[in-house]
């Protein structure tokens, strides 16, 4: 039964895939934003198995989502749910087909080891935000365990110091609640054991994605106070609503 499941799960995302695909490439050939990326997404994340819910407030302009990262599936909901373009390291667009299909959700790649190429890096984000591109960022860098974020890495806030237009900072907290354990991608674990283990997974995987209260980057001073803020508001989310429940109120 795992391996049944696991084939008809990528039976759905080709499907998904062979569906969003002619639409999409009839509109970039006619020079528009295709809004099938997003919409491949979701229904991706539906051909797995997720089902995604959203709580909180979600700021409806112009924004930069922050979120913590535990799994694959985070794009795939996220991305659904907002149609956010994400930044991610430059060696996935190595990737075949992955790359491909993140370079037409518009992927700001970057390089994790080249120093002197953050100024190019902000250039593009900047470029986004001014083209009311929603964007997502883990500033985690990497995957977690899903229940204790990561020290964050502000070098690429920069470009809300001071942002390119009024842009509003949105911070998320992806809960895929009692099967956190069951779907986190980290320790060293080969991409391709997690893909397996979470396709051949029974019955659905649901994942709440907790809108946290909206920040205003100019009302910081700096790349390194704001990463702290939004990383304290995500830990707090994270503390309310998984084991062992260690504040008194759940934020939204």
């Amino acid at each position: 039964m795992p391996r049944l499941r696991r084939l008809l799960r990528i039976g759905a995302l080709a499907g998904s895939l062979i569906l969003c695909l002619v639409p999409h490439l009839v509109w970039r050939a006619f020079g528009r934003r295709s809004p099938w990326p997003p919409r491949f997404l979701a229904m991706a994340a539906r051909s797995i198995g997720t089902r995604v819910r959203v709580e909180g407030h979600a700021f409806h302009g112009d924004n930069f989502i922050i979120a913590n990262h535990v799994s694959w599936v985070d794009i795939l909901a996220l991305g659904g749910a907002t149609g956010a373009a994400f930044v991610a390291h430059d060696g996935i667009a190595a990737w075949p087909v992955i790359g491909w299909l993140a370079a037409q959700n518009n992927t700001l790649f970057v390089a994790r080891n080249r120093r002197g190429a953050i100024a190019g890096q902000i250039d593009g984000l900047r470029a986004a935000l001014a083209g009311h591109q929603p964007v997502a960022l883990f500033p985690e860098g990497t995957t977690s365990d899903g229940r204790a974020l990561l020290p964050f890495k502000p070098s690429l806030l920069a470009v809300l110091m001071p942002p390119p237009r009024a842009v509003m900072i949105q911070p998320v907290h992806i809960d895929y609640g009692d099967a956190t354990d069951a779907v986190a991608w980290h320790s060293e674990e080969p991409a391709g054991a997690n893909a397996q283990r979470i396709l051949e997974r029974k019955g659905r995987l649901d994942v709440t994605l907790r809108f946290l209260e909206p920040l205003d980057p100019t009302q910081y001073p700096d790349r390194k106070q704001l990463a702290a803020v939004v990383s304290e508001r995500i830990a707090s989310s994270i503390a309310c609503h998984l084991p062992p429940f260690t504040c008194a109120t759940r934020p939204v």
